[in-house]
């Protein structure tokens, strides 16, 4: 009957593909395949270079064809894949965004001079403490596998940005979620704390992704369709109860704002962000909150933005209660990865004002401000991975006392980082900053923007704390040294500093680039 049936309906045809369109997602999803046929074939002794240079070279070639699609494509964006993609103009940004992060997020992790062997273990089923573990931890092999993990969740996060409809959304949530799951397991010392880490992530990963899945349902349920344009086309000119559509919306939130460590759905973030091996918390840091804010961008500008006036005030407060407890629990961190983690969460509150706008500056000013954010904590990451001890990364704030005796060019090089996420003039992240709130004032969210320039106040102070604990305390006798880091941590860092002080003092190319377009909103 089924044969019958299809017999009857004709030739099946395959959906068409905008295959210049997608070329960057397929290089780097068909590199991270091919990372796996690497892992399983090739001998140990050759896994690392050819890994490296796998993933490096996916990466440039991801970044050249999107280069040389953009000056063709369409203004107003095109659909591909039946319609499952959407390759507009933010989508096109977000995706060289994540492309450009990947870069010194990789480097920080194929690193292998600041920890011996590297920040990732061989194996990691042996069972922390044991001798077999202390034997592991001295040897030079690497866990390769993290580098096709980490490209299929970059893929993932390039999926998430361009998604149309939700079940695509939600596919490429898993595709980038499982993969940083395995990722934050595998931190060659503190083993117990970063298995701890990953369970954490996992566990309540899930509980996000089922929320984000039956808030899909409801809506389907209320338009019949998956599809953001259908959804906003129901939303706008529908009689239907309302219930469905709202409580759908907000089920799907929680989902993304878990993603983009927006409080209160937050408690994953310091745990994960101190357990986890450091470059592989630079990775998230920068990247999952690039493609979380993305689709977040999407979700509410092409499926909600008819009933932007019924969800904005509860979206004002879980962004002002993101930024208090971003601003107010970081002053009480005595680790510097957890402070980091807290700073992500107010930055997390701060981006929201931005997406909540709904305006074109509105859609700049926060795409611009993750690219901005992105690279300044990388950078910051890499430093933090060079200050160590006899147990491997002294992340306490009592070993960074009188840093820049011990290093003044790295005191200096963090001190400008934690400027910049303080948002002090001349670094990325005061511009970053200002065009958010200004497109904000520009709305009509005047109080807003001055709660979070008191929030902006109160989290410089944990900055500056740590800027006066490097210059202004003594040294500890028996305190950590600082690593000579190797070609790649420095590249990373360097890239980190350089991206942000040149977006600091000539940000017009990235803002007009991130200001060229608008969501499709093609069905």
């Amino acid at each position: 009957m089924l044969n019958l049936h299809l017999a009857q309906q004709g030739p099946i045809e395959a959906p068409a593909i905008d295959l210049p369109a997608v070329m960057p997602l397929v290089i780097v999803l068909g590199a991270a395949c091919i990372g796996v046929l690497l892992e399983a074939f090739l001998p140990r002794q050759r896994r690392w270079i050819s890994q490296v240079t796998l993933s490096l070279l996916a990466i440039v070639a991801a970044g050249v064809s999107l280069a040389l699609y953009i000056p063709d494509a369409p203004e107003y964006g095109a659909t591909t894949l039946s319609d499952t993609l959407a390759v507009d103009p933010p989508a096109l940004f977000l995706w060289g965004t994540l492309l450009a992060l990947s870069v010194p997020a990789l480097l920080l992790i194929a690193d292998r001079t600041v920890e011996r062997g590297g920040a990732f273990v061989a194996e990691a089923g042996i069972s922390p403490g044991t001798f077999q573990d202390k034997e592991q931890a001295a040897t030079r092999s690497m866990q390769t596998e993290v580098f096709p993990l980490m490209l299929f969740a970059l893929g993932g996060m390039m999926a998430f940005t361009a998604a149309n409809d939700l079940l695509t959304m939600f596919v490429a949530l898993e595709v980038l979620s499982l993969p940083l799951y395995l990722m934050c397991g595998l931190a060659r010392r503190r083993r117990l704390l970063s298995q701890e880490a990953a369970v954490k992530y996992f566990l309540l990963g899930a509980f996000a992704s089922a929320f984000f899945l039956y808030g899909l349902a409801l809506l389907y349920g209320y338009a019949g369709s998956v599809r953001l344009s259908d959804i906003s086309l129901a939303a706008a000119g529908t009689d239907r109860s309302d219930t469905l559509l709202f409580a759908g919306l907000g089920l799907l939130m929680v989902g993304l704002l878990f993603k983009a460590s927006v409080g209160p759905f937050h408690a994953w973030t310091p745990d994960v962000y101190q357990g986890a091996p450091t470059p592989v918390t630079a990775f998230m840091a920068a990247c999952t909150k690039v493609a979380a804010f993305g689709g977040m961008l999407r979700v509410l500008t092409v499926g909600f933005e008819s009933t932007h006036w019924e969800w904005r005030g509860v979206m004002w407060a879980v962004a002002i209660v993101s930024m208090a407890i971003g601003a107010v629990l970081g002053l009480t961190q005595t680790d510097v990865k957890r402070m980091i983690a807290y700073s992500s969460i107010a930055h997390a509150g701060f981006l929201l004002v931005g997406a909540m706008a709904l305006t074109d500056d509105g859609l700049s000013g926060t795409l611009f401000y993750l690219l901005t954010y992105g690279f300044t904590t990388l950078a910051a990451f890499g430093v933090i991975s060079l200050v160590r001890d006899g147990g491997g990364e002294a992340t306490h704030l009592s070993a960074w006392a009188g840093l820049a005796k011990r290093s003044p060019l790295l005191a200096a090089v963090f001190t400008f980082l934690l400027f910049a996420l303080a948002g002090i003039p001349l670094t990325s992240g005061f511009v970053g900053k200002f065009v958010v709130f200004s497109a904000a004032l520009s709305d009509g969210m005047a109080p807003l923007v001055v709660t979070g320039l008191v929030f902006s106040a109160v989290a410089a102070f944990f900055y500056l704390r740590v800027v006066v604990l490097m210059y202004f305390s003594k040294p500890a006798e028996d305190g950590p040294t600082v690593s000579v880091p190797g070609t790649f941590t420095t590249a990373a860092i360097t890239l980190g500093v350089v991206v942000t002080l040149l977006l600091g003092i000539a940000p017009t190319f990235a803002l007009d680039w991130a200001g060229a377009g608008g969501f499709s909103i093609m069905s």
